[in-house]
């Protein structure tokens, strides 16, 4: 099959097999402006405005991407080369594919080359919606108090007198500002990160910032700046070379950065958007009054689930999720956390059958084509397990409930955080924590409770013998035992 190079000329040179906008890109104009393009957010947000766009509707909500991490600069040039279109690739169990072009994206700035374009981008009118993926660690708060780190350096740099804005954090509030101060309604700004009440977070870290610049501007914000929850959830996994190699065998496709995920898809928005929004119900998207049982169901159940998965999965000798989630005792482990210990924080949620929900759960996991890595589903857990995980102990804690799986998960985090597989290979954690997290997993041996003593991430649970005893119990079964054992006792002893 010939290999055409993906841009907006070539689109009606593609293989029918792929599909590809049927609408006119010419007269789409940016009514969102979103920080942090990177997989998730293509396979996600802008997938569901291109459904729109191809129905003829959302015309003036096409996103203008924005980048702030030096890292960003690739994206900024693969979706400058591509006119801003990628592909698209659901990956079916059954090894079916599914690709489409996606055309929802119509511009990328990138901030450090230019951040007053970003912040003029902002404040036009027509922009409505400034839209963010910018991870959980990405919101710049305290993982066990929840307050804004106003010492930390990018913001500190940031709010020193004359400074070009570099965060996320001074790039919107600047707009705010003017769009205030020239008379422009502000934009709504709608999280889109896994974090509980992801609305309300943006609404407290960006307010914090701008009390620190500009108290009469913060003020202005709380009481003018609409700030969304929503529920996002689609299994992503980073596009490897492997894969812009299928896309172009499979479909003739030459696209530098492609999109690879799971069929399945679920967004649910709270409706509040004062300046308006795509009519995304049209799409699939549930909008409802309340997100919070929705978010606490994916954050418990699917994320936290992956964290009980991944620490245990990779120090068993599992590199793909599929092949973890296919081990009987891992299964039977997961399941039964999400039974015993997840499922009673939750509240009943509108419209789901959560039994079913969790069974699917275990399917999407066990999806062989997706190829999703353990590596990915162990980054940055010191983001990840205080806001996903934690939680559950917490309020399982606080009923009398049981925490023994959780726990456990922990303390194969706290193994994992050591460095050194099994078999005594290194393992490359990724972490912003990760120098200050592998010192402490490394006294532990010694220093049993070494890891859940750092109260940075974990409060007071320490003081708390109903948390510590099981804990201990499995980290020392991890040293002793192994993986493989100490899962599979964790399972036969819990059923």
């Amino acid at each position: 099959m010939a290999v055409t190079t993906l841009t907006q000329e070539t689109l009606t040179s593609l293989s029918d097999q792929v599909a590809v906008p049927s609408y006119d890109r010419s007269l789409l104009t940016a009514g969102i402006v979103h920080f942090g393009v990177g997989g998730f957010h293509r396979a996600h947000q802008a997938m569901y405005l291109d459904r729109l766009m191809n129905e003829g509707e959302a015309f003036d909500w096409a996103v203008c991407g924005v980048g702030v991490l030096p890292g960003d600069a690739r994206m900024r040039d693969v979706l400058t080369a591509q006119d801003g279109l990628y592909t698209l690739v659901l990956k079916h169990p059954d090894g079916t594919r599914e690709a489409r072009v996606i055309g929802s994206i119509i511009d990328y700035l990138f901030a450090p080359d230019d951040p007053e374009a970003v912040i003029e981008k902002m404040a036009e009118p027509a922009v409505r919606i400034v839209s963010l993926t910018v991870t959980e660690g990405g919101y710049n708060f305290h993982p066990v108090t929840g307050e804004f780190d106003e010492r930390a350096p990018a913001i500190l740099a940031d709010l020193a007198p004359g400074a070009r804005p570099a965060t996320v954090f001074g790039l919107v509030t600047e707009a705010l500002r003017r769009r205030r101060d020239r008379g422009v309604p502000p934009f709504t700004v709608m999280s889109c990160d896994n974090i509980q009440g992801n609305g309300d977070v943006a609404r407290r870290t960006f307010t914090a910032f701008a009390r620190l610049a500009d108290p009469e501007l913060a003020a202005w914000m709380e009481r003018e700046v609409a700030f969304p929850n929503s529920m996002v959830d689609r299994i992503t996994p980073a596009t490897t070379d492997e894969d812009r190699e299928a896309v172009a065998r499979r479909f003739g496709v030459r696209d530098e950065w492609p999109v690879i995920c799971e069929p399945f898809t679920q967004w649910v928005l709270e409706e509040h958007f004062p300046g308006g929004r795509p009519p995304f119900e049209e799409v699939g998207v549930q909008v409802v009054a309340d997100v919070e049982p929705y978010e606490l169901m994916k954050l418990r159940l699917l994320n936290a689930g992956h964290q009980a998965l991944a620490y245990f999965g990779y120090l068993s000798g599992y590199r793909y999720v599929h092949e973890a989630a296919a081990d009987p005792a891992i299964a039977a482990f997961l399941l039964a956390y999400m039974d015993v210990e997840a499922t009673p924080t939750l509240r009943p949620v509108p419209g789901v059958d959560l039994d079913l929900y969790k069974r699917t759960l275990i399917e999407r996991f066990s999806n062989p084509e997706v190829r999703d890595t353990v590596a990915r589903l162990c980054a940055e857990s010191s983001d990840r397990i205080p806001k996903w995980l934690l939680p559950v102990v917490r309020e399982q804690l606080a009923r009398g409930g049981e925490v023994g799986r959780a726990t456990a998960v922990v303390a194969s985090w706290a193994r994992y955080a050591e460095g050194v597989d099994e078999s005594g290979a290194p393992i490359a954690i990724v972490d912003r924590l990760k120098d200050r997290l592998t010192a402490i997993a490394g006294t532990q041996r010694r220093e049993p409770t070494a890891f859940i003593a750092n109260r940075e991430l974990f409060g007071d649970l320490v003081d708390d013998q109903r948390f510590v005893e099981p804990y201990l119990k499995a980290l020392e079964s991890l040293h002793t035992k192994g993986a493989r054992a100490t899962v599979r006792e964790l399972a036969e002893n819990f059923t």
